[in-house]
């Protein structure tokens, strides 16, 4: 997205989110294929229920209900779907999936997720900062921890929109090193800067917000024991590190929390705390943006 259609995404969201209850029949007539490599909770039933919300049909698809499972290649089954859905969503492990459905579909293809980005959840991330402080230029971003999939799209979605975002994780963790020249390429034009920490402390000074996400995500299980003893406990976002930034700084994560690893109880449970709202809003910015598409 360029920033233009980013601010596009959010005037659509809060325009939506005001009108949530009253019925748009947006979408009446025109079902949505999701594809699942991956389980979701919140992707899933945000994408779901937006679809619904704007009168069409949703139909979840898991690796194993697709002929993927058996052998047919993406290409096919991109071709095929295009055929009776009027979207494509895909939550998958590999970008190349996205990139080779996105190549074949006759219809628009939506990244749900992948290993290198989650552009539906920056969305949302940023929906939430702008509704929270009514402004998102000049902003900084903290984020500690994991340089992960959604620490790569917070790069880009916020450089394109003039927020800074200081980046703390240990020595071989840190972000795609693709997104980062991406992200300081925009934030030359945007006047943001990008910066990379490896002492959170540093990171999160004068911070406005810490984000965090899950020190062992989905299919690293194998590596935890070697992971939690390079995050835990220096990358973890307690009421310690969260003393150290703006006074009046905001939390937010993107879900699952694995409590007591990444965060405290005491952080993502306390006033300061947007997860709530954070995830909420993946509802209002999915219906925003299949809004717009369709």
């Amino acid at each position: 997205f360029s920033a233009e259609e980013i601010w596009k995404i959010l005037r659509t969201t809060r325009t939506l989110k005001k009108y949530r209850g009253k019925k748009i029949n947006k979408l009446r007539g025109k079902s949505v294929a999701m594809i699942f490599e991956k389980p979701s909770t919140r992707t899933r039933v945000s994408f779901e229920v937006a679809v619904e919300e704007l009168g069409g049909k949703a139909l979840y698809l898991s690796r194993n209900e697709l002929q993927l499972g058996r052998g047919e290649t993406i290409a096919d089954t991109a071709r095929v779907l295009s055929r009776y859905v009027h979207l494509i969503m895909a939550r998958v492990y590999k970008y190349e999936t996205l990139e080779e459905l996105a190549s074949y579909a006759t219809v628009p293809v939506v990244n749900g997720l992948s290993d290198i980005n989650h552009p539906l959840q920056i969305l949302a991330d940023l929906y939430t900062l702008w509704e929270r402080f009514k402004k998102l230029r000049g902003l900084t971003i903290a984020w500690v921890g994991d340089g992960n999939n959604v620490c790569n799209s917070i790069l880009i979605g916020a450089s394109k929109l003039g927020l800074n975002v200081n980046v703390a994780t240990p020595p071989g963790y840190e972000p795609h090193q693709r997104y980062l020249e991406w992200s300081k390429a925009n934030a030359s034009q945007s006047g943001s800067n990008i910066n990379l920490f490896t002492d959170p402390s540093e990171a999160v000074r004068d911070a406005d917000v810490i984000m965090t996400d899950v020190f062992v995500s989905m299919g690293q299980e194998e590596e935890k024991e070697r992971r939690m003893a390079i995050f835990y406990p220096k990358y973890q976002v307690n009421m310690e590190l969260m003393a150290r930034a703006r006074a009046d700084v905001v939390f937010m994560h993107p879900l699952p929390a694995h409590r007591g690893e990444e965060v405290t109880d005491d952080v993502i449970d306390s006033e300061r705390s947007l997860v709530w709202e954070q995830a909420e809003n993946r509802l209002h910015t999915s219906k925003a943006l299949l809004y717009l598409l369709l």
